[in-house]
């Protein structure tokens, strides 16, 4: 086969978060891109995120200012962009005396060295400067800044052990990480792109100076050959397994696998602001409201050797958790107040830290021609940084195309987004006064989900019956429709564990009916996205 028009720009491996937004930026700029995922989109680890676009406080004791610098301007521009799927939110950081350093992070040792009576302490006044800086490193506009709040009094100190007179808060963001895959995986539909699930990567050879990929269908075993002139890998997990397996590359990278596991609860505290605890350990554990009723407790760091071992939050993970919070709640929780666990492996690139805590969650993203065609493999990450880490990307990528169109995403808004932050009420009551029928709640739910798009997975419907099968808490035919025809859901589980977190509030049989439906629904639904 010759160079021609039958051969892709960009053919991407993975449709996890960096995989989605490098094929948005990609086809947003003219090139021809096919993603191939093996499962659904987010099912590995961007679905299993902490659920926060934040700079990352903690990484200021390894001194990874660039990375906090870029994470904090990103939280603005992500709100702007995604103001139905992302919100701000409070973090109230208690301070005790007994705050400590994990290992031996550059700050500790710094401070051993200057003051060793401190002995790994995190004293006030460094608590008090990292949130300065982390207060002004990134620009902040919209959200508001650090304050001292007194838990004596506050509503914020009710939930915690009398012994915690004083807190700071701050600002960072909430988002829901399996949607905002997804709907950057439609908006690169949109401009062009064409996105494989349930499609695995079997082999890519070199052949005449572009890369000749063969994609196997997992449902029927069918197989296929695309032709492209640039591979991404961006395996997550399976990146390692993509270099040496698929590819069959020489490169020396590698990556290193830490699991990370949360804990869901019931709702522990009556405010809408998240907790973030520090260890005597000199571990943080935040502790966040979640769907309404819930509370999110995480997250663990683990070493993970295997990448085809799937990650559970282990016996003593959730021990370790609830021994964590019960340091600060006056209320104690014990495992018999679980209701859900998950757990997800970041794939960081190794840089020979001496903890899985201490490796650098900055992204690497390294460029391998040993095999002839160019080969861009992507390396860790934050969920915050990835339109950042996509652009990145495309530098590479143009230098290897000879030059592309210039970066494009920071002001577009992705599908239902196209509203402003301080919108959302005025949203969600304008949709409940065009469909009265569906309470605050519900439209509450639908508006943070699918933005301006929720009138139209509503569609002309006057009643709830006008929606078709209702399968239990809000979830109706429509709006599976809606997931199925225009967001890739195959099964049920994509749909209440991904596309919404309905699975928490679904009965045994309420669910088998939802499977019935999908089973029926499933062939149409994959000739529809396959228009």
């Amino acid at each position: 086969m010759t160079v021609g028009d039958d051969i892709q720009d960009l053919l991407i491996i993975g449709g996890g978060i960096n995989g989605c937004g490098i094929a948005r930026d990609a086809a947003g700029r003219g090139l021809s891109v096919t993603l191939a995922e093996m499962s659904d989109l987010a099912s590995a680890t961007s679905s299993a995120s902490t659920k926060l676009f934040h700079g990352g406080l903690r990484y200021l004791e390894y001194f990874e200012f660039r990375l906090v610098r870029e994470s904090l301007i990103e939280r603005e521009t992500l709100l702007r962009a995604m103001p139905h799927i992302s919100w701000p939110m409070r973090f109230v950081l208690p301070y005790h005396k007994d705050m400590r350093f994990e290992g031996d992070t550059p700050t500790s040792k710094l401070l051993n060295l200057a003051m060793p009576w401190m002995r790994g302490r995190r004293p006030a006044w460094l608590i008090r400067l990292g949130l300065f800086l982390y207060d002004h490193l990134g620009g902040r506009k919209i959200l508001p800044g650090t304050a001292t709040v007194d838990l004596t009094s506050a509503p914020e100190g009710r939930a915690l052990q009398e012994r915690f007179a004083k807190a700071y808060e701050y600002s960072d963001c909430w988002v829901e990480d399996s949607r905002l895959v997804v709907l950057n995986a439609r908006d690169a539909q949109a401009h062009g792109a064409r996105v494989l699930t349930r499609t695995r990567v079997t082999s890519a050879r070199q052949e005449n100076g572009h890369w000749a990929v063969t994609l196997e269908d997992i449902s029927t075993g069918a197989t296929r050959t695309v032709h492209a002139r640039v591979l991404v890998n961006a395996g997550g997990p399976w990146v390692g397994d993509v270099i040496r397996d698929t590819v069959q590359s020489r490169s020396t990278d590698s990556v290193r696998l830490v699991r990370g596991s949360h804990i869901v609860t019931r709702r522990l505290f009556d405010h809408e602001k998240c907790y973030f605890f520090q260890g005597t350990d000199g571990r943080i554990m935040f502790a966040i409201p979640y769907e309404d009723d819930f509370t999110l407790i995480g997250t663990t760091d683990q070493e993970h050797e295997d990448p085809t071992t799937p990650p559970v939050c282990t016996p003593a993970e959730q021990r370790y958790m609830v021994d964590f919070v019960n340091a600060y709640l006056k209320e104690p929780i014990s495992t018999e107040d679980i209701v859900w666990t998950y757990s997800g492996v970041r794939p960081l690139y190794d840089d020979g830290a001496t903890s899985a805590t201490a490796a650098t969650r900055d992204y690497t993203l390294k460029v391998d021609r040993s095999a002839g065609a160019p080969l861009v493999n992507i390396f860790g990450g934050k969920i915050t940084t990835y339109r950042r880490l996509a652009e990145g990307a495309m530098e590479l990528v143009g230098k290897e195309l000879g030059g592309i169109k210039p970066a494009w995403t920071a002001g577009a808004p992705l599908p239902g987004g196209d509203f402003a932050v301080s919108e959302v009420e005025s949203r969600i009551s304008g949709l409940l006064g065009a469909y009265p029928f569906l309470g605050e709640p519900w439209a509450r739910r639908l508006l943070r989900a699918y933005g301006t798009e929720a009138e139209t997975v509503l569609g002309d419907a006057r009643k709830a019956e006008d929606l078709g099968e209702h399968f239990g808490a809000t979830l109706t035919a429509a709006e599976v429709d809606w997931l199925m025809d225009r967001e890739y859901a195959r099964t049920a589980e994509d749909i209440l564990w991904r596309r919404t977190k309905l699975g928490l509030r679904l009965t045994g049989p309420e669910v088998d009916a939802l499977e019935a439906y999908v089973a029926r629904r499933a062939p149409a639904s994959i000739s529809a996205a396959a228009e």
